[in-house]
């Protein structure tokens, strides 16, 4: 959907549009604040959208399902599209402006540009999904161009996804202040997701034992658990509840370099990517 006009809301599809009203808000000395989505929009979303109105006079959120970060076979066609509810939903959330482009003008015909990725980016989910980051990195790259934001604010829940952006943000001298928002969660422990939508009855019981065996795992660690040792039991627990799983790790949690030695000598964080039928799941906890 590209009409726009019913949403209620400020929206636009329309880069002018956009960069006219944003313009207009910084000749008036207001600070601006941008949350990127892909819509399907859940309370978690909002937290994000909360968290930039903490910090910024004006928020801009945006909504685009982004092709360059999906690989064939995944749910690019199936990931739900949501615009008029999700419109609605960041009107009531205070959100002041919606940006919704197309995929045509984002990645218009001989559009050719890459962004290669490193540091954070290496493992974990390049691991299995080795075209995602340079995906999320264009579109994040163009999408701060667009919108020309003081402030974006991203969910912990996507960890790497965040220190990845972090550091573009350094590496490019963009003049972006990088904002994290706290994972929100089921009552039972579930990281708020949209692909938690795609769950059966009988996937969602099992899916909440994925906070409970980071949870184990970060407090193996806090104990003093050689981390070899305690990633082991981790990974025998996921075994026996999950269909697959791609990767129950601890890392650094400012570089997401692999911990040296084996104990916990300095912050430190537990990710996590598994499988129900279908559906994949990541999560991640601090340790400490």
């Amino acid at each position: 959907m590209n009409d726009l006009t019913a949403l209620p809301l400020p929206a636009t599809a329309d880069l002018l549009s956009l960069r006219k009203t944003v313009t207009g808000w910084k000749r008036q000395g207001l600070r601006v604040g941008f949350v990127p989505t892909m819509g399907a929009l859940h309370d978690g979303h909002l937290s994000l959208i909360a968290r930039a109105k903490e910090k910024a006079d004006r928020v801009v959120a945006s909504i685009f399902v982004n092709p360059a970060q999906f690989a064939p076979g995944e749910d690019f066609d199936a990931y739900p599209r949501t615009l008029e509810t999700d419109a609605a939903k960041l009107a009531h959330a205070g959100c002041d402006l919606l940006y919704a482009p197309v995929a045509s003008d984002m990645y218009p015909d001989g559009f050719s540009a890459r962004l290669s990725v490193d540091g954070p980016a290496r493992g974990l989910e390049t691991d299995f999904r080795p075209h995602f980051f340079s995906g999320v990195a264009i579109v994040v790259a163009k999408l701060f161009n667009r919108v020309q934001p003081d402030i974006a604010v991203f969910g912990e829940k996507d960890y790497q996804q965040l220190l990845v952006i972090r550091q573009m943000v350094r590496d490019l001298d963009l003049p972006i202040d990088i904002m994290a928002g706290e994972t929100l969660r089921e009552r039972d422990g579930l990281a708020l997701s949209s692909r938690n939508a795609y769950l059966s009855t009988q996937e969602r019981g099992s899916a909440a034992s994925l906070y409970e065996i980071l949870a184990a795992f970060a407090a193996d660690l806090e104990k003093g658990v050689d981390w070899e040792t305690a990633q082991g039991k981790a990974l025998a627990k996921a075994a026996n509840v999950f269909d697959r799983v791609d990767y129950i790790e601890a890392r650094c949690a400012e570089t997401l370099a692999p911990l040296p030695g084996g104990k916990v000598h300095q912050p430190a964080r537990v990710l996590a990517a598994v499988w129900l039928g279908n559906t994949r799941l990541i999560d991640n906890l601090p340790v400490g």
